[in-house]
C-alpha cells in the first residue's frame, strides 16, 4: 500500500484515504471478493489514527464498495460485471414494504426571517428588478460552491438553471429534447414525472424496478434516449441504488450516447456520514443533467429548484430555451443565496441528518 495522506491538502484524511481505496477498487487493484488490509496495518502505513481508518471503512461500506464480515475483516463487493448490461441477470423482487414520503421539520423560521431582513437591508430596491433568465448570479455561484463542498460536483455558474420547483425543470428538459423523444422512467415512480413529460409529447417507457434499481434486462430492452432516475430514495419504493448500479446506468448511457436525468430530490437528508456519490460526479464523458430542489430541505412553500447541465449541453440549451425568463422572484433567490453562503443551510441539513441517524 502506497497511499500518501497529506495534512495540508485541505481535504480531510478520511476522505483522502476513501478516494485512494475507491480508485484502486474500481481499477481492480483490489478485485471482487478480496480482503482489504486490516485497520491496524492501514493506520500504520498511512500514519493516521485507527478512528480515521474506521471512518473510511464505514463510508466504503455505505457506498457499496466493501462489506464488513464479523471477525474476518473487510471484503470488496464492487465488481465491474455489475454494470455490464446483461439481460440474463435475474431481477430481484421489490421490497414488500414501500416507504412513504417522510416529513421532516421545516427550516428554523427565526433564521429564515433574519436572512430575509438582511436581504431587504442589503439589496433594497434591487429585489424589484427582473431576474436574469438563468437565475441571478449570486444564487448560481452559491449553488456551485455548495455542490463543490457537499457533493464533489465542480461546475461553473453558466451550467446552473434556476426554476420554480422540480415540475418546472421537468418541463424544460422535455422541451429541450422535443416531442416524440423516448424517456425511460422508473416504474413505480413519482407520478408527476410521467404526467409532465407526456403532457409535452414525450413518450415514457416505464422500466420496472428491482430492489437494486433498474435491472440490466430492462435497460437492454428500452429504446429510450433519455433515462430519468431518482438514485436516492426513489418514490414510492424507497429504493436507494448502490455504486455498481450507478456505474451500470452510466455504462448504458455511454454505449447509446444517451442522456441521464439525475433527480436527486431529498438526497441531502441521507443518514450516511458522507452523501452518496452522484451520477453527475461519477460521469466521465457521459451527459448527466443533475437536478434538485429546496422544497424538502427548507419548506414546501419554497418553490425553488435548479438543474446542472453538463458542459456539452450548455450552448445547445441556451440556443433552444435561453429565451425563457426565470420564474423565481429575485428576493427569494437572494435569500437562498445568503442561506447557502452563510452556512445556515448546511447547519440545518447536518442537524436533520444527525437526528435521523439517532
Amino acid at each position: 500500500m502506497n497511499y500518501s495522506i497529506t495534512k495540508d491538502s485541505g481535504v480531510q484524511a478520511y476522505i483522502q484515504l476513501y478516494n485512494h481505496f475507491v480508485q484502486d477498487i474500481v481499477a481492480g487493484v483490489y478485485p471482487y471478493g478480496s480482503r482489504l488490509p486490516s485497520k491496524r496495518i492501514i493506520a500504520a502505513e498511512t500514519g493516521i489514527s485507527l478512528v480515521t481508518v474506521e471512518h473510511t471503512m464505514n463510508l466504503l461500506n455505505d457506498e457499496g464498495y466493501i462489506e464488513a464480515r464479523q471477525r474476518s475483516g473487510y471484503y470488496v463487493i464492487y465488481r465491474e460485471a455489475d454494470f455490464q448490461v446483461n439481460p440474463e441477470i435475474r431481477q430481484k423482487e421489490l421490497p414488500k414494504a414501500h416507504l412513504s414520503m417522510h416529513h421532516v421539520g421545516e427550516f428554523p423560521f427565526s433564521v429564515l426571517a433574519r436572512t430575509m431582513r438582511r436581504v431587504l437591508l442589503d439589496y433594497g430596491e434591487e429585489i424589484l428588478v427582473k431576474s436574469p433568465n438563468r437565475g441571478c448570479q449570486e444564487l448560481r455561484t452559491a449553488i456551485c460552491s455548495y455542490l463543490g463542498r457537499s457533493r464533489g460536483i465542480q461546475v461553473q455558474p453558466r451550467q446552473i438553471i434556476i426554476g420554480s420547483g422540480a415540475e418546472y425543470l421537468y418541463g424544460m428538459v422535455a422541451q429541450f429534447f422535443g416531442a416524440g423523444c423516448i424517456f425511460g422512467i422508473e416504474n413505480p415512480s413519482y407520478e408527476k414525472i410521467r404526467r409532465v413529460y407526456e403532457s409535452m409529447g414525450i413518450v415514457c417507457d416505464p422500466l420496472t424496478l428491482s430492489a437494486d434499481g433498474i435491472p440490466s434486462a430492462e435497460l437492454a430492452r428500452t429504446e429510450a434516449r433519455v433515462l430519468h432516475v431518482t438514485p436516492f430514495h426513489s418514490y414510492p419504493s424507497g429504493i436507494t441504488i448502490g455504486i455498481s448500479q450507478k456505474r451500470e446506468y452510466l455504462y448504458w448511457a455511454a454505449q447509446r450516447d444517451a442522456v441521464i436525468v439525475e433527480d436527486n430530490y431529498d438526497s441531502e437528508l441521507t443518514v450516511s456520514s458522507k452523501p452518496e456519490d452522484s451520477l453527475f460526479s461519477l460521469a466521465k464523458g457521459v451527459n448527466v443533467i443533475y437536478m434538485n430542489t429546496f422544497s424538502k430541505t427548507i419548506a414546501p412553500s419554497v418553490r425553488i429548484g435548479y438543474m446542472v447541465l453538463p458542459e456539452k449541453l450548455v450552448d445547445a440549451f441556451e440556443e433552444k430555451l435561453g429565451f425563457y425568463s426565470c420564474p423565481v422572484p429575485l428576493f427569494e433567490q437572494y435569500v437562498l443565496a445568503e442561506l447557502l453562503k452563510s452556512g445556515d443551510y448546511e447547519r440545518h441539513i447536518n442537524r436533520v441528518r444527525r437526528k435521523r441517524r439517532a
